[in-house]
């Protein structure tokens, strides 16, 4: 049995999607650009700093990584402390609590900043259940590259094999498979043009992974 799970946080323990992807518009349009849907689509679980890259290279702005990584965390800044209505998604508040009565290691694995996620993590008041947190916009390399859940299950303690991902973006999956880590793909109504096929397990409810299904479906001999 698994002795260890690395959340993702976007679109697995919460939905900022909506005031990323206002955030994302609003900058676009500070620096006058044109950014398809699709193209929109291919950053999901990507950090801030690794998409402000591709798009001075796709758009060839003069403007550096920083300037619109800046510029986009400002405007989230204000969405996130106006919208009173945001909340954890449904049920896993359960699961998380469910795996942590269960004496399982929970490690938060995002490429949001850390700022971001120490907002998320104070309004839920989720540092209670985590051993840790970590943020891909620290690290060197960005999802799909497997830095970061390989460094997560470092915190967490425990060997690759005994570790196993939630996540519900196409690169974090690739990331989380790159590292060589169980993952299982979120397919909720908040994930969208997302590719689960790589994932070893895709649920759409959490009720499905929950530590008596996982001990079901993985406990070994």
């Amino acid at each position: 049995m698994f002795k260890a799970v690395l959340f993702d946080m976007d679109g697995v323990v919460v939905d900022t999607e909506p005031l990323h992807h206002k955030a994302y518009y609003q900058m676009f349009n500070d620096i006058n650009i044109d950014v398809s849907d699709a193209l929109y689509a291919s950053f999901t679980g990507q950090s801030t700093m690794e998409i402000s890259k591709q798009l001075i290279s796709h758009f060839n702005l003069p403007l550096g990584a920083q300037t619109l990584t800046d510029i986009k965390r400002k405007h989230f800044k204000t969405l996130f402390k106006r919208d009173t209505s945001l909340q954890l998604l449904d049920g896993v508040l359960d699961l998380i609590k469910d795996y942590h009565s269960n004496g399982m290691t929970l490690v938060l694995a995002s490429s949001a900043s850390m700022k971001n996620i120490k907002r998320i993590f104070k309004r839920f008041d989720l540092d209670q259940y985590f051993t840790a947190k970590i943020s891909g916009a620290d690290l060197k390399a960005s999802k799909p590259h497997p830095e970061i859940f390989i460094k997560a299950a470092e915190l967490s303690g425990n060997a690759l094999k005994d570790c196993f991902v939630i996540e519900d973006s196409t690169n974090g999956i690739a990331a989380a498979k790159a590292a060589n880590i169980f993952c299982i793909g979120y397919n909720s109504l908040h994930s969208k043009d997302q590719d689960y096929s790589k994932a070893d397990l895709v649920v759409s409810s959490f009720g499905d992974i929950s530590y008596h299904q996982l001990t079901q479906k993985f406990t070994t001999a």
